[in-house]
């Protein structure tokens, strides 16, 4: 069983950077793809970014790309997700994925396991 746990959220001014690490126990963490995603008050979960268990860079959606950079420690079985000039729009849930599947995806449906989330409040 594949347990996620997130940290690193917070509230933070408009411009600044956060760090949200996802610390994976319970499975072979080379095997397992990561993704992050993000919920805001009365929208649907969105996918943010994900990258490849050899660390091959970031795939991103649109709204963070070139902000936003997610990497992997697969020594530590952590990923990251570096948040670099945040806006108030930002501001969500954020959450770390899982799944055994070989190759990451945007689609939440494809993911088995998730962690609880953690706030992250960008003020203007």
């Amino acid at each position: 069983q594949v347990q996620l746990v997130e940290s690193g959220g917070g509230l933070v001014q408009a411009g600044d950077s956060l760090r949200l690490s996802c610390a994976v126990s319970g499975g072979t963490f080379k095997r397992v793809v990561m993704a992050w995603f993000r919920q805001a008050p009365g929208k649907e979960r969105e996918f943010v970014a994900t990258t490849p268990w050899n660390g091959g860079g970031t795939l991103a959606a649109d709204s963070v790309k070139g902000r936003f950079t997610c990497s992997r420690d697969n020594a530590k079985n952590t990923v990251y997700l570096q948040m670099n000039s945040l806006k108030p729009e930002d501001t969500a849930v954020y959450y770390c994925a899982a799944d055994t599947r070989p190759f990451a995806t945007r689609r939440k449906e494809d993911y088995a396991y998730w962690g609880q989330g953690t706030q992250v409040t960008v003020s203007s």
